[in-house]
């Protein structure tokens, strides 16, 4: 976390501004949800929930990103009230306990409007705001950050068949369409990351090339790039490996990601996170020891 102020790098959060530096900034994954790919019924109970947030933060998380519903292919759909139970006393706990900001992970604007008034800072949208026609304002009330994301479709249809003519030129395109769009509703540019969202409506091809382009895609957007690619079901493609078994994956594809200048990694496994940035760098002679 950095205080400076300058840069396509830099993300305005509250009053502080996060900044890559010489290492990605780590989003930590906690799911308070049932059915999540990777770690669904883990942390579905707030105190279980809370626990793992502060050993987030404890690990070395920038930020901590909440989420009350499964996005992974095929998910089924979760009710307003639902959401909020699973999310708010999570987010309002946390936010009493860490001083490390709190992300929402939603795609309705009610479960924004409240986490962001239980103590959340940012709004990470899947649907890069498109899903709730209410969620640009409520973004725009609190003056939140947002980080916006691209999909193909819904994630209960999103892997059937996605087709691309250029998959980084589309994705690139949605996302400045969003950008915009976001600025006319009253959302600062500062205040926006984006996301090229891996695996949501993506091949695995497709993936890689997006991972590929981070630095192509920043460099157009000119805003900060969040990746979430942790334990991602392209691994079955590309490694042949069953969800439990996709961490060292995720590591190695982190690492490539730093190096192609991502600026905010989004993974369940901060620690190994943490670490291995913090040896990549030492390696590159970026830091003493």
């Amino acid at each position: 976390m950095n205080n400076r102020i300058g840069g396509h790098g830099d993300w305005k959060v509250g009053v502080r501004i996060l900044c890559r530096n010489n290492v990605p900034l780590i989003m930590g994954i906690l799911n308070v949800t049932p059915d999540s790919f990777s770690d669904g019924g883990l942390h579905n109970q707030v105190d279980a929930a809370v626990a793992h947030g502060i050993q987030l933060a404890r690990d070395g998380a920038d930020v901590i990103d909440v989420g009350g519903e499964s996005t992974r292919p095929g998910a089924v759909q979760v009710d307003v009230a639902d959401e909020l139970a699973r999310t708010i006393p999570v987010v309002r706990k946390l936010a009493a306990q860490t001083d490390v900001p709190i992300s929402i992970d939603t795609t309705k604007a009610e479960v924004a409007r409240q986490a962001l008034a239980a103590g959340a800072f940012i709004v990470n949208d899947i649907s890069g705001l498109t899903f709730d026609s209410d969620m640009m304002s409520v973004c725009a009330e609190f003056d939140a950050a947002v980080c916006m994301m691209h999909i193909k479709g819904t994630p209960q249809n999103m892997q059937q068949n996605p087709v691309y003519g250029d998959v980084v030129h589309e994705v690139t395109d949605f996302l400045q369409e969003r950008l915009s769009a976001c600025e006319q509703a009253g959302i600062a540019p500062a205040r926006i990351c984006v996301d090229p969202g891996i695996g949501f409506g993506k091949t695995a091809e497709h993936n890689l090339r997006l991972m590929q382009a981070i630095g192509q895609i920043r460099k157009t957007l000119g805003r900060p790039i969040v990746v979430g690619h942790s334990r991602k079901r392209f691994f079955s493609t590309l490694l042949g490996r069953a969800v439990e078994e996709r961490n060292a994956g995720t590591t190695g594809i982190s690492i490539a990601l730093a190096q192609n200048g991502v600026d905010m990694l989004r993974v369940h496994d901060v620690n190994a996170t943490r670490d291995a940035l913090t040896a990549w760098d030492a390696v590159r002679g970026k830091q003493s020891l």
